[in-house]
């Protein structure tokens, strides 16, 4: 089905390797929670940040999720529920255009139910 793009999202999350970046896509997929999930080898983050009093600078592999506004809530969950971090990084950002085949496939590889 035909999906218009406000209703698709890019989902950002990083992961602490790339073993639980791929647990974290092969199961996203497998439950529909997620079309497609790509992610990068281990990068160095791009963001300095400040964990419990200390700053951190660490090697993280970054999740890109495609999905759908509909399966956000549950995609949340699902990497809440098996993140290794205290408080992952889950971005959700609207995507506002792309290749009208690539984008009616995410819709129609989504399980909202």
């Amino acid at each position: 089905m035909p999906v218009s793009t406000p209703e698709l999202l890019l989902v950002l999350c990083t992961c602490p390797d790339e073993n639980t970046a791929m647990q974290l896509a092969q199961t996203l997929v497998e439950k529909r929670l997620a079309a497609c999930v790509s992610f990068n080898g281990a990068i160095r983050s791009v963001s300095v940040y400040r964990w419990q009093g200390e700053i951190q600078q660490d090697q993280e592999a970054l999740l890109m999720i495609k999905t759908t506004k509909n399966g956000w809530a549950k995609l949340e969950q699902t990497l809440l529920e098996l993140h290794p971090y205290d408080v992952p990084e889950i971005i959700a950002v609207p995507i506002s255009a792309g290749s009208k085949d690539y984008l009616n496939w995410v819709g129609e590889n989504i399980c909202t139910d």
